[in-house]
């Protein structure tokens, strides 16, 4: 599947099968897609726990605080996307420049890790709404918890979803 095939059919599941598991390799594939994504300074400032079974029932509950993401307590993998802090480099850079470039990177690193995804057959949904504090108490981490990835496969007949965007000159202009 080209990339452009995977951007035009990858979607925010909403449906997984709570059945099926996801398969090691599979999900070795998808970090390590994780860690060959570009970031400020090679920096890479982020951390990834990755919770199955009862861990990602928890973190399931963590994200559907006032009745948000009920089905991410089907998703067999949740991914919880953490910052980490900036090397050297970028942390000057950041203060000079006044980016937050740990969001960025955070940003591309969870696009590669969708990505690679739908290229391997699995559903996944990139989820903000949540309760950081039981997140970090539950991953055992200080720092922020920045998103959290439902990862696993679509249940049988999960339709594709037509894709609603801005048209491309909306978005681009030439100088």
């Amino acid at each position: 599947m080209s990339f452009l095939e995977i951007a035009q059919t990858r979607q925010s599941c909403r449906s997984f099968d709570p059945d099926r598991a996801v398969e090691q390799e599979k999900l070795d594939a998808v970090l390590e897609a994780v860690r060959l994504a570009p970031s400020a300074c090679n920096g890479q400032p982020y951390h990834l726990t990755v919770c199955r079974g009862e861990t990602a029932q928890q973190v399931a509950k963590a994200v559907q605080k006032m009745g948000m993401n009920r089905f991410a307590s089907h998703a067999p993998v949740m991914v919880v996307v953490s910052e980490a802090p900036y090397v050297k480099s970028a942390a000057l850079g950041a203060k000079l420049m006044g980016n937050d470039y740990r969001s960025i990177d955070i940003g591309i690193a969870v696009a590669y890790l969708t990505a690679e995804a739908a290229s391997q057959g699995l559903g996944s949904c990139i989820l903000g709404w949540l309760d950081d504090q039981a997140l970090r108490k539950l991953c055992g981490v200080d720092a922020p918890v920045r998103l959290v990835v439902a990862l696993g496969y679509p249940k049988e007949g999960d339709p594709l979803r037509k894709k609603v965007r801005k048209e491309l000159h909306q978005l681009v202009n030439e100088k």
